[in-house]
């Protein structure tokens, strides 16, 4: 049976200072860090991404790091994830094929207080926003040693891209990869930085530093019903059965 771990990702108050929106219906924009590191040519910037939102004066023409890769989202062509830190890549380079790797982030509520859904923080909150049903994933070494066929599905990777290369871990996804049309809500309804039963029942986190900036373990049964409220679209079922 697969198992999985969550993952945050994405635009916060400390890199580039903003977070991605999300919307009364819990649609919501993807926007990923500055890139940080010297990198091998161009890569895209925030220009490039075609946001539907405002950003701040000064930010357009910042690099990206568009990592995760979703194969939908603008300058993305399969995908993919690299990690740099070797406290992360130990587990992620673990994962199986049929395993998920899910992804959230932090987001602020964008829209009139009357028209929110009442799933939505009021202020801000952490959301799964996507998931790579694992493909294959593989350590930087192992990588490296890789065919140049096998390297090629990785050659659009933020961290392949880096001068030099700096992955401890890459991971790709396959069928059933994507990132979501709709927020998964991992926060409480009243305050972003309160969990919900995903985080608080089904998960075994990693313990250190504030719960929305750590990595998050499922385990087999857990993975399941994962799977299933987000397939469901059933955005009550983080809360509990109670709160329904």
């Amino acid at each position: 049976m697969p198992r999985s771990i969550a993952i945050n990702v994405a635009a916060n108050t400390n890199l580039p200072g903003f977070r991605g929106p999300i919307g009364p219906s819990g649609r919501f924009e993807y926007v990923p860090i500055p890139e940080r590191a010297a990198t091998r040519g161009a890569v895209p910037t925030y220009a490039d991404l075609d946001l539907r939102i405002e950003i701040p004066d000064g930010v357009a023409d910042v690099p990206v790091h568009l990592d995760p890769e979703f194969a939908t989202y603008p300058s993305c062509e399969r995908y993919t994830y690299g990690d740099e830190h070797g406290v992360k890549a130990g587990p992620l380079s673990e994962l199986k094929p049929d395993d998920s790797l899910f992804f959230y982030a932090t987001l602020s509520y964008s829209g009139h207080p009357d028209e929110r859904a009442e799933w939505i923080a009021p202020d801000w909150g952490a959301y799964l926003i996507g998931e790579f049903r694992v493909e294959t994933a593989v350590t930087g070494r192992e990588y490296e040693r890789l065919p140049a066929a096998e390297r090629a599905r990785f050659s659009n990777n933020a961290h392949v891209k880096r001068d030099p290369f700096d992955a401890k871990v890459l991971v790709a996804g396959g069928d059933g990869s994507r990132l979501y049309d709709r927020a998964v809500p991992l926060s409480s309804r009243e305050v972003g930085a309160e969990a919900n039963r995903l985080v608080t029942e089904l998960s075994n986190d990693s313990g250190r530093g504030p719960w929305w900036r750590r990595r998050l373990w499922f385990d087999e049964n857990a993975t399941v019903e994962l799977r299933r409220i987000v397939a469901d679209g059933d955005r009550a079922a983080p809360f509990g059965a109670e709160n329904r």
